[in-house]
């Protein structure tokens, strides 16, 4: 015991400094990530009203999600996936594409233009709807109604928010807007760090096409930030959902149109009070997460890293 004790002490005096400076992390992520992950998990194998102790009921709310919700197969999934291809991959190439211009710049502008792509990520969802209810009003006093119907383009206004033509297509534009979060920062940082030598080196070997040094120089040599940049662009695009319901007023959206998987377990969640079922909800989208992610890790890992 005396020599366990001993160890013990030896252990601690090397390596107590490093867990002490884990611990809060470690604290915060089993509190913030891994129970709640575990309780949803537990939750959505029951009826849980918030009220009444949950009762267990195995799969029932599984079976009853993918057999008989009419509005989560015919409108929920189809409309997050459309959102998912459309805003996931389309703000990832975006992002990539800002950081490689800014970089080509000199360090003061650069600065200033980063901050500015980088600011709308930093504005709530309830924040960017005002804005762009301003832009997308109703009626007359909506610039784009205002715009249009001074050119003569429409005759009478268009309720632009509420209605089911245009309301996806103007979620897609808003968080576009708003997409150049940590992981496009996390792009210029990787594209500055590169070493110009390699871009003089290709050079001297005969690449001239700024294609040819983005493909086999840019991306290559920046692949952490490159999956860190996707799987932020992949959680980002998945947990988004209030810009919707801010933009059109209402949960459910009109005529679901700009309802998306987050939007159907708030609706389940906090406006119906079924837990339970909201919980297999979120499980589910936590597994299309985990799919997507481990896809852009093959993608941008290297061999010896898989």
């Amino acid at each position: 015991m005396k020599a366990m004790g001993n160890s013990f002490r030896a252990w601690l005096y090397r390596e107590g400094n490093a867990y002490a400076f884990l611990a809060p992390y470690a604290i915060l992520f089993i509190l913030f990530i891994v129970v709640p992950v575990i309780a949803a998990v537990l939750l959505s194998f029951t009826y849980f009203d918030t009220i009444q102790f949950p009762q267990f009921i195995g799969l029932r709310n599984y079976i009853t999600l993918l057999t008989q919700d009419d509005i989560f197969m015919k409108y929920v999934l189809p409309n997050t996936i459309e959102f998912a291809v459309i805003v996931g991959p389309g703000g990832y190439m975006l992002a990539f594409l800002l950081a490689w211009m800014l970089a080509q710049l000199p360090r003061l502008p650069r600065t200033i233009l980063a901050l500015i792509l980088y600011s709308p990520s930093m504005t709530s969802s309830v924040t960017m709807a005002v804005v762009w209810q301003t832009l997308f009003s109703g009626d007359q006093n909506g610039y784009l109604n205002s715009y249009l119907l001074n050119l003569g383009l429409i005759q009478e206004t268009i309720q632009w928010l509420q209605s089911p033509q245009y309301l996806m297509p103007i979620m897609i534009v808003v968080t576009l807007w708003s997409s150049m979060g940590v992981g496009f920062l996390a792009m210029l940082a990787g594209i500055l760090d590169i070493n110009p030598e390699l871009y003089e080196a290709a050079a001297i070997d005969g690449m001239s096409s700024r294609w040819q040094e983005i493909f086999y120089i840019t991306i290559p040599s920046m692949k952490p930030q490159m999956l860190f940049g996707a799987v932020m662009a992949i959680v980002g695009t998945f947990q988004a959902g209030a810009i919707g319901v801010a933009l059109s007023g209402s949960n459910p959206t009109p005529q679901y149109a700009g309802q998306l998987i987050v939007n159907h377990i708030e609706d389940y969640g906090f406006l119906r009070y079924e837990m339970g079922y909201a919980a297999a909800i979120s499980v589910v989208l936590l597994l299309m997460v985990l799919f997507f992610t481990r896809l852009a890790n093959r993608l941008f890992r290297s061999e010896e890293e898989r």
